[in-house]
């Protein structure tokens, strides 16, 4: 989000000096060492329970490493603190938060900007919690989710019609959860590996944390053109999310037009107005709804000027628009954001409601550990998920199928690692990612609840899926071992020393040699 203005910068400079056009490539080492990295980060969770399980209060200490100067620690330090009581009812909280300097490179905005450090957290805790009060990982959460008409930790009510509970049986049964629970169960007692389950339920806000909308408020285009079709006008950049597609579909659904017939702007500067950035899971909903609003403007435009009536079909509007470009010139639409009336955010306490919507999310991951190589590889993972109305099946699919896949390198095996305030691996032959053999299915299943604060009742999608793959995964490593890992990338020299810390090691690497036949 906020390195591309650094390289722009440095391109326009050296333009200047040397007064000719300046391209700038940075080679894989070079992009891997300099651009910034997730924050890394460590939060400490302090409960109170009554005995039925319920949460009564606790204390949140989240701390984020910020690197050697100032990015945007900040924001990623808010968005993480806001979601780091997770989608769970808390009378009383106190969460304290903290981003620190230190020697390393400066870490920036990354998917999920702070929400998956907190929420990783919270859910491991979750766990943890249901291990004290003799409750299983499904019960505590039922039994601590929010409801609608109670409020998130920083006092924002919630208004939709959310059932956490729906979300987690239908995750439930089309996991099969409870009997391949008990099949795991008997399976572990024998062989050389062990599997487990493991759930994280969460909630990410869509669009800007609290009042940044409305300190953006951004516009959005919509131009009508000479040969009767419409373009749009936005700065939301399409980079594979689909932005193109979803935008366009908004503009022809509301003039009632073909896809074919709306086409978009590129998002120059010289020639679209501020949408805002391409971030915080915030285009389809937020610059979406304005869209909506700017091409219904066109339509009214020629409606109210009697070149168009009520219930017009695709080739009456091509007409009118011909002869209104015809008559007037340049046609063109402007919406801007107004922020909602019940939407009210106080950046001086931090307390309010913080987004507009929230997406919610339970996932359960089913994983295999190797007790002789100690590597996790896993096996099925579902995904549901509710985000409103669901717009384009398949690129919201495809949105949540690649933010489990990066979830499952952040969880499994992407580690950076840092030395004298370098990054060592930064190849990838040393920086380990996921192949497409490493991924299980993803299966993704969507609940669809709407949202008045979105186009066609859609939310954010881009960030959630980033959030619930670690801990879900995680959650399933201590599942099927019996012992506690709270730190991600998992590697396999973390879970060997937490069996050997718990002195099962070598028990484990005797029944592997067993099962293969090496010991008599």
């Amino acid at each position: 989000e906020e390195y591309p203005s650094m390289i722009a910068a440095h391109a326009a400079l050296l333009a200047i000096k040397a007064g000719k056009p300046v391209k700038i490539i940075y080679d894989r080492p070079e992009d891997m060492a300099a651009t910034t990295k997730r924050h890394p980060s460590r939060t400490r969770h302090r409960t109170a329970l009554s005995r039925d399980g319920k949460i009564l209060g606790g204390e949140i200490d989240f701390t984020i490493d910020g690197g050697a100067y100032l990015t945007l620690s900040p924001v990623v330090l808010s968005r993480g603190a806001i979601h780091a009581g997770g989608p769970y009812y808390w009378p009383s909280v106190r969460i304290r938060a903290k981003a620190v300097a230190t020697n390393a490179p400066p870490h920036g905005a990354f998917r999920g900007f702070g929400a998956p450090q907190s929420l990783f957290a919270m859910e491991r805790h979750m766990d943890r919690i249901a291990q004290t009060v003799g409750f299983s990982p499904v019960e505590i959460r039922r039994r601590n989710f929010l409801r609608p008409g109670q409020d998130t930790t920083t006092e924002q009510v919630v208004r939709e019609p959310i059932d956490l509970g729906k979300l987690l049986d239908r995750a439930l049964n089309v996991s099969d959860y409870h009997s391949k629970k008990q099949s795991f169960a008997n399976q572990n007692q024998v062989g050389i590996s062990r599997k487990g389950m493991g759930i994280a339920a969460f909630l990410h806000g869509a669009g800007f944390t609290g009042s940044g909308e409305r300190y953006l408020s951004s516009v959005v285009g919509v131009e009508g053109r000479a040969d009767g079709s419409v373009r749009v006008l936005v700065s939301s950049t399409e980079f594979g999310q689909g932005t193109k597609t979803v935008l366009s579909q908004i503009a022809a659904e509301a003039l009632g037009l073909p896809y074919e017939g709306v086409s978009m702007a590129q998002p120059d500067t010289m020639e679209v107005p501020n949408s805002g950035p391409t971030v915080a899971s915030r285009t389809v909903m937020v610059v979406g709804k304005l869209v909506q609003s700017a091409a219904r403007g066109i339509a009214q435009t020629l409606i109210s000027s009697d070149l168009l009536r009520e219930g017009y079909s695709a080739n009456e509007f091509r007409a009118a628009c011909q002869q209104h470009v015809a008559t007037h010139g340049q046609f063109r639409s402007w919406s801007r954001y107004e922020a909602p009336n019940d939407i009210f955010w106080d950046d001086q306490e931090y307390r309010g409601d913080a987004y507009a919507a929230f997406a919610w999310a339970v996932y359960i991951a089913e994983v295999t550990v190797d007790l002789t190589t100690y590597s996790v590889s896993v096996d099925d993972f579902v995904a549901l998920q509710e985000v409103g109305k669901v717009l384009h099946p398949l690129l919201a699919r495809g949105q949540i199928i690649g933010g489990v896949a990066q979830g499952i390198g952040f969880s499994l095996y992407e580690k950076v690692v840092w030395q004298n305030g370098r990054m060592q691996n930064s190849q990838m032959t040393n920086y380990i990612m996921p192949t497409s053999s490493d991924l299980p299915p993803i299966r993704v299943f969507f609940e669809e609840l709407g949202n008045v604060h979105g186009a066609y009742g859609a939310k954010g999608i881009g960030e959630l899926p980033m959030d619930g793959p670690a801990p879900a995964i995680v959650n399933a490593v201590e599942d099927a071992l019996g012992v506690r890992f709270d730190s991600v990338p998992l590697l396999p020299e973390d879970i060997m020393d937490g069996l050997d810390k718990e002195g099962l090691a070598a028990s484990s690497q005797a029944n592997a040699a067993r099962s293969k036949g090496e010991v008599r």
